[in-house]
């Protein structure tokens, strides 16, 4: 019984992490085989908005996947992949687009040729460019007029990081982006040192051999670049009409992520352990009937974005809460003692592991580690949280809440209130 624990334990632990990354055709592939009935392959690209050399383009990339490329139509990609009961999804961040297929064992042949004839021979033309891209730019961009917190967040990267991690997810409204300006972007993007393709559900070997014979063409040689990340911090306010009354309050820092100001998120988060219950969090305890508070921890390659996202159905409710979120910030910023810093370790800890439990965390937390060559395990993930210290995380805590924050409130900016006002 304990022998069979044990092998479910090694099991489970493997399965959150992606086997050696091997090098094919220069390019990172990386997989891991649970013997699952589907597989998945992602090609994890660097061609996120922080990379952009127009406003809009990598919006409007992630929208042109799977149109026409020089071995089938758009049409032809739908229909071939409905005969294969396969999906094509793309998914778009600020420093990667994803590209993935999702389909049955054994016809990874297929659909890695799908992933890979978008990258190499891609189209672009002009007549999908009108058709069937713009179009769901276009209705993308007005459903997020209707979100305030997504605007709340956009606008807080804007401030926080001014260019790069400040470029918006979304194109303008009023854009003058070209299937053009998409093609010369895809062209930079779509390089071997900007690739990597990441696979569950299939083997290694088999993996990187077809991506050595479907990419081998492809160019060597990225013309992208990004300028490494800046903390600025400010303050902006939005009218909007919709939704809740909303207020973004948070603090930035450049630098890799660090496990401390993850388990300070942990700890604050006011999303109970038992459902039903209100939780021990020292923001649930005191935040009004009617308003919520939702924890924002935002971790890039060189920079990070921690903050409360206030919402509410007044002005006044918003602004109680939101005084009661920042006190609590302050408190804890002081430092965490005993079982309180044992328990947001814990909960930290949970949040890193839980979110490998499925394909689209796995590729997401660990891709972005394989393509830049970084240690692609979970366990070293959670190892980081053992060395967490009282001393350490009092000073990674005091240290972030020093900075200039970051202020932004959506919604009625009349009765929305100020940062002062919350005790900024």
């Amino acid at each position: 019984m304990l022998a069979a624990r044990a092998s479910s334990r090694t099991i489970q632990r493997v399965a959150r992490n992606f086997a050696t990354v091997v090098d094919s055709a220069g390019i990172k592939v990386a997989a891991v085989d649970n013997n699952q009935p589907t597989t998945s392959v992602t090609f994890l690209i660097k061609a996120g908005s922080r990379f952009e050399h127009k406003a809009g383009v990598a919006h409007g990339l992630k929208n042109f996947a799977f149109k026409s490329s020089a071995k089938r139509t758009a049409l032809g990609t739908v229909r071939e992949s409905e005969i294969y009961g396969g999906v094509l999804s793309a998914s778009l961040s600020r420093e990667h687009l994803a590209l993935t297929a999702e389909f049955l064992r054994g016809d990874e042949c297929y659909f890695v040729d799908v992933l890979a004839s978008f990258v190499t021979s891609g189209r672009f033309t002009r007549h999908e460019y009108a058709e069937y891209v713009a179009p769901v730019v276009e209705s993308e961009i007005e459903e997020s007029k209707f979100n305030p917190g997504f605007q709340a967040i956009e606008a807080a990267h804007a401030v926080a990081f001014h260019n790069g991690l400040g470029s918006s997810l979304l194109a303008s409204p009023h854009n003058s982006i070209t299937h053009e300006d998409i093609r010369s972007f895809a062209q930079s993007a779509f390089t071997r040192d900007n690739i990597a393709v990441l696979g569950t559900g299939i083997d290694q070997a088999t993996l990187a051999s077809l991506v050595e014979q479907s990419l081998s063409k492809i160019s060597a040689t990225s013309q992208m670049s990004s300028s490494a990340s800046s903390y600025f911090g400010g303050e902006t306010r939005l009218p909007a009409h919709g939704g809740p009354q909303t207020v973004f309050v948070g603090f930035g820092s450049a630098g890799a992520p660090t496990p401390e100001i993850a388990a300070l998120s942990a700890y604050l988060s006011p999303t109970p352990s038992v459902k039903w219950s209100k939780g021990s969090s020292p923001i649930a305890a005191t935040i009004p009937e009617g308003t919520t508070v939702e924890v924002v921890h935002l971790s890039y390659s060189d920079a990070s974005l921690f903050g409360l996202l206030v919402q509410g159905p007044s002005g006044s409710a918003v602004k109680e809460a939101g005084k009661a979120a920042v006190q609590a910030l302050k408190t804890v910023s002081n430092g965490l003692k005993g079982d309180d810093l044992k328990k947001a370790l814990s909960k930290a800890k949970f949040t890193a592991a839980s979110a490998v439990d499925s394909r689209e965390g796995l590729v997401s937390i660990l891709g972005s580690k394989v393509l830049s060559g970084h240690e692609s395990s979970l366990d070293t993930t959670l190892a980081s949280f053992d060395k967490v210290s009282e001393i350490a995380f009092a000073k990674a805590a005091s240290t972030l809440v020093k900075v200039k924050p970051v202020f932004v409130a959506v919604g009625d900016v009349a009765t929305l209130p100020y940062a002062d006002e919350l005790g900024l």
